[in-house]
C-alpha cells in the first residue's frame, strides 16, 4: 500500500476566508466529491458533547459540511450512539436534549439529528467479519444501514486508549450499548446488588434467559447462558447492571479497530479532524481540562489511520503550552516531540490501535501531509 494522502490547513484567517470557508475548501480539495452522494443516506458521525464539557467541535462546522453534502445530493443526517456509563448520553432522550443544549438541533444543523441505537442502546445490527477478538461487531442501526459514513472527530487525549481520534469515533462511536460493553470489558456484565431496584427488566429483556431472582429476591446472572450482550446494561435505569473488568489498553484498541472495520465494511467513507481544545481526557466527561497543545489546524481524508498517525505526528511534535496538566506534571521537561498522550496515560498504547487497523486493512500508518 502507498502513502494515503492527508490534507491539512492551519486556522489562520482572512476577512474574505474564515474558518467554515477553510474547512469547505479542505474537504473539496481532499476530494470528498469523489464520493457519489446521489440520494445516498450519508451518516455524519459526531460527538454531541457531554453537557458541561466545552470541547466539542462546534455545531457550525457541522451545518457547513450538511450544506456542501446536499448541494452534492446526499440525504445528511448527524449521528451517534448511546453510552455505556450512566450520564446524560445514555438513552436517546437525554441523548437528544444534550445535543439540543450543545447546538445540535435540525435547525442549527440543517438536517435531522439521529441516536443511531434506539430509545435504550438495542437497536443494532451485527456485521460479520470474523475478527481476531470481535466476530460480528454491534454497530448503531441507523449508522449501519447508512450508505455512506462521515466522521468529524475531535482530537484529543483519552485516558483508556491515549487519544481520541477518527479510529475511536468509529469503533467506539458506533458501537450499540452492547458493543460498547463488548469492547470495554475483558469479562461478562456483573449486578451491582446494592444499587438493584429488583424491578425486574433485565430479566424480562434477557434474549438467554441468563438472569433470574435467587432465593433472597436478588438479581444474578447466570455465567454458563450470559453471552455479554450488554443487554442489561442498556436497559439498567439504576446502575445496577454494569461491565465486568475493563480490558487492558492494548486490547481494547484492537478492538475498537475491529469495529471500525465493520462500520466501513463495503461503504464509501471520508473523515475530518479537528486538532483544536485538546484537553488530556476524553470528552465524556462532564468537564474539559486545559488544552495541552496550542490549537493547530484541520485535516482530511479517506484513510482514518493515516489520519490519525497525521494528527499524533502533530500533537507529537507541537510545543506544550502552559497551565495544563501536562505541563503541571512535567514542569522541568522539554516536551516538543515527546509521545504526550503516553506521558499524559502511561498506560496506553495508541500505537496500537493503528497497527492492529493497518494490520487488518483499514488503512496504512504511511501518508503524505498535503498543506492546504
Amino acid at each position: 500500500m502507498g502513502k494515503a494522502k492527508v490534507y491539512f490547513t492551519n486556522l489562520r484567517t482572512t476577512p474574505s476566508n474564515n474558518l467554515l470557508d477553510k474547512m469547505e475548501h479542505l474537504v473539496r480539495k481532499a476530494g470528498i466529491s469523489k464520493i457519489s452522494f446521489e440520494n445516498q443516506f450519508t451518516a455524519i458521525k459526531i460527538h454531541f458533547g457531554e453537557p458541561g464539557n466545552l470541547a466539542y467541535i462546534r455545531p457550525n462546522y457541522a451545518a457547513r459540511l450538511v450544506q456542501l453534502l446536499r448541494s452534492l445530493g446526499a440525504k445528511p443526517f448527524l449521528t451517534d450512539c448511546n453510552t455505556l456509563y450512566s450520564g446524560k448520553r445514555s438513552n436517546a432522550v437525554d441523548h437528544l436534549q444534550s445535543a439540543m443544549e450543545n447546538g445540535f438541533n435540525p435547525i442549527s444543523a440543517q438536517c435531522q439529528v439521529i441516536i443511531a441505537d434506539g430509545l435504550k442502546g438495542t437497536e443494532y445490527r451485527e456485521i460479520k467479519i470474523n475478527g481476531e477478538y470481535c466476530s460480528a461487531p454491534k454497530i448503531g442501526a441507523a449508522i449501519a444501514d447508512a450508505d455512506i459514513i462521515l466522521t468529524m472527530n475531535h482530537f484529543k487525549g483519552h485516558e483508556q486508549t491515549g487519544f481520541g481520534g477518527a479510529l475511536k469515533n468509529l469503533g467506539m462511536g458506533c458501537a450499540s450499548v452492547g458493543g460498547k460493553l463488548e469492547l470495554h470489558s475483558a469479562s461478562q456484565p456483573v449486578i451491582r446488588t446494592d444499587n438493584c431496584k429488583r424491578c425486574g427488566i433485565c430479566i424480562k429483556h434477557c434474549a438467554h434467559h441468563a438472569i433470574h431472582f435467587n432465593e433472597q429476591h436478588q438479581v444474578v446472572i447466570d455465567y454458563s447462558q450470559c453471552v455479554g450482550c450488554g443487554q442489561c446494561v442498556a436497559l439498567c435505569q439504576y446502575d445496577a447492571a454494569v461491565m465486568g473488568e475493563n480490558d487492558t489498553s492494548e486490547r481494547l484498541n484492537y478492538k475498537i479497530a475491529e469495529y471500525t472495520l465493520a462500520v466501513l465494511k463495503d461503504k464509501p467513507h471520508f473523515h475530518i479532524s479537528f486538532i483544536m481544545n485538546v484537553s488530556p481526557e476524553c470528552d465524556c466527561w462532564n468537564h474539559n481540562d486545559a488544552a495541552i497543545i496550542p490549537d493547530l489546524g484541520i485535516l482530511a481524508s479517506f484513510d482514518p489511520v493515516a489520519l490519525d498517525k497525521a494528527c499524533a505526528d502533530l500533537v507529537i511534535a507541537a510545543p506544550v503550552i502552559g497551565g495544563n496538566k501536562l505541563a503541571d506534571s512535567h514542569p522541568h521537561e522539554r516536551l516538543v516531540g515527546s509521545d504526550k498522550f503516553h506521558l499524559i496515560h502511561p498506560d496506553t498504547n495508541w500505537q496500537a490501535g493503528l497497527q492492529h487497523a493497518e494490520k487488518i486493512g483499514i488503512g496504512t500508518q504511511n501518508y503524505e501531509l498535503i498543506p492546504v
